[in-house]
């Protein structure tokens, strides 16, 4: 029987400890690679100072758990895992890991360093019984471009460290406005979190995108607007799979709504129409003396701080419009700030592929201790290295994705994009990749996929289609196969087996799986001399 992908590189890792067992080094490097392959995929949230990233992770999590404040946690690197009671651990640099004291202020989680100072701190470990946490760990990281030196080096240094691949398997990085140091550090994380390979392995979120909009209640669709043409940027696109706008504000207080906000944003939603206004006029005017509402003052800046003005005219808004209660009108914000959308690309380009994510990143770790500890009988480790590089197709398909978005491939612009959408750029669903609405029948699918798979096996059949054009269409076609294995379509597979134009396909779908792996030739770098390296072999990623 076969193993996985993930079986395989355990495996190899195993017969690495037995190599290295006298190497203590090299075994802590061994049982951290190890771990990883059993948790959870690593989604690091990054940004600059004050981007909103420990706010989107507790809106995540619906949940505070991560400071927000400028206290010295926020200078820390802090990981939040799944554990069924709490625990915090601080890792120094130096000396044993650390129990820290479990508070909280105001349901906020309080994570006091103590005499400790920040600098001297590696992590910080989270454990919480968290639901959100269970299929994937969230990694907190300090403000890159920090007016301190020492606090940006902490999130370069473990997102894009010089001498090994990242810790993260995938990165939510968070901007307001898209500068050049936001473009240097995603292209850092893309050469350093899939080696050279260079896989597109991040989302950039618009962080609050309510303040594009100046906080008016259709602040959101302008931040689509803005979020739309920075997906265009030719920059932007080789190094993100997407760009999604968020009220993260909103978000994390939508989540954690209490009974006593949704009372009084039901007050402020019964003034009458020019109360409202004048009173929602702007940020200031909302928290002075005035005699428009009978809500106190300290109660209007409480909610201020916790919603934001757009949060204010966003829940008095729905209010009117129908919301009956505090759960109602939660699921309304929520729905209203961006942070579904988020989620959801999150489960369909991250999750769907942690496997090949961890994958990679071990296979990586792992070339990279057997380049800088050499020792002798690693040959055929490095050659289970090459294998699964050159027979997971999952892998080929992000290396492919990549080069789509960074150069563009070896087709014309019609197929060049159906192809992009066919190895997973729009999400790994069956029908995201067929391009068909949710709702298609199995019926639908299978007219859809035959017609796809007619195409691309003409095509790559042409005698007129130049080597690195075929070696794509192989990869596409291999996409199609494992939609058919998994609608149990009887279609046949491999380039070899060529059906023309019109003719119906036949075969059976346990043949795709097997000839994929086990016929489909890697691409190489010299079959596109133009164009760089279109998959996952690893004679081309040196």
């Amino acid at each position: 029987m076969r193993l996985s992908t993930q079986e395989d590189a355990g495996a190899l890792i195993r017969s690495a400890s037995e190599l290295y067992v006298d190497d203590p080094v090299a075994m802590e490097v061994l049982s951290d690679l190890d771990r990883r392959l059993r948790e959870p995929l690593r989604l690091a949230l990054a940004g600059m100072v004050k981007a909103g990233k420990s706010t989107l992770l507790n809106a995540m999590l619906g949940e505070q758990l991560a400071p927000t404040d400028a206290g010295e946690c926020t200078r820390v690197v802090t990981w939040y895992r799944y554990s069924a009671t709490p625990t915090v651990t601080m890792h120094p640099h130096e000396g044993p890991p650390r129990r820290m004291p479990i508070r909280r202020d105001d349901g906020h989680l309080v994570l006091d360093l103590g005499e400790v100072a920040a600098e001297d701190v590696a992590w910080i470990d989270v454990g919480w019984p968290s639901t959100g946490l269970r299929s994937m760990i969230l990694i907190d990281t300090p403000g890159i471009a920090s007016l301190s030196r020492d606090v940006s080096a902490r999130s370069t240094d473990f997102l894009t460290p010089d001498t090994e691949p990242s810790s993260a398997d995938a990165i939510i990085y968070l901007m307001r406005h898209m500068h050049a140091s936001d473009l240097k550090f995603l292209e850092s994380f893309r050469d350093t979190a899939a080696g050279a390979s260079q896989t597109v392995n991040a989302v950039a979120v618009l962080s609050r995108a309510d303040e594009i909009g100046s906080g008016r209640i259709d602040s959101m669709l302008s931040a689509g607007k803005v979020a739309r043409r920075y997906e265009k940027d030719g920059d932007l696109s080789s190094l993100s799979l997407g760009v999604v706008p968020v009220a993260g504000l909103l978000a994390e207080s939508a989540r954690t709504l209490r009974e006593d906000e949704f009372a009084a944003f039901c007050e402020l939603a019964e003034l009458d129409r020019a109360s409202r206004e004048k009173l929602m006029v702007s940020a200031d005017r909302f928290t002075r003396p005035s005699d428009l509402t009978t809500l106190p003052i300290d109660v209007r800046r409480a909610l201020l701080g916790r919603f934001g003005i757009f949060g204010v005219r966003l829940a008095s808004a729905l209010i009117r419009g129908g919301a009956r209660d505090s759960t109602q009108l939660s699921e309304q914000l929520v729905q209203q700030s961006g942070l579904n959308e988020l989620q959801q690309f999150i489960r369909e380009q991250f999750r769907t592929r942690a496997g090949a994510l961890k994958v990679r990143g071990v296979l990586d770790a792992l070339e990279v201790l057997l380049r800088e500890r050499p020792l002798a009988g690693t040959d055929d480790i490095r050659g289970g290295i090459e294998r699964i590089y050159a027979s997971a197709h999952t892998l080929r398909e992000l290396s492919l994705l990549s080069r789509a978005r960074a150069a563009g491939l070896p087709l014309g612009k019609t197929d060049a994009r159906t192809a992009e959408r066919i190895i997973g750029g729009d999400g790994t669903s069956a029908t995201a990749r067929l391009g068909l609405d949710e709702t298609a029948t199995p019926a639908e699918q299978r007219q859809r996929l035959d017609e796809l798979l007619v195409h691309w096996r003409t095509l790559s059949q042409s005698p007129l289609a130049e080597r690195a054009t075929v070696e794509a269409a192989r990869v596409v076609i291999r996409s199609l196969d494992e939609i058919a294995s998994e609608l149990g379509s009887a279609v046949l597979t491999g380039a070899a087996d060529v059906v023309p134009a019109g003719r119906p396909l036949q075969g059976a779908a346990e043949g795709a799986e097997q000839q994929g792996d086990e016929r489909e030739s890697p691409l190489r770098e010299e079959h596109l001399p133009d164009q760089g390296p279109v998959v996952a072999h690893r004679d081309d990623l040196q």
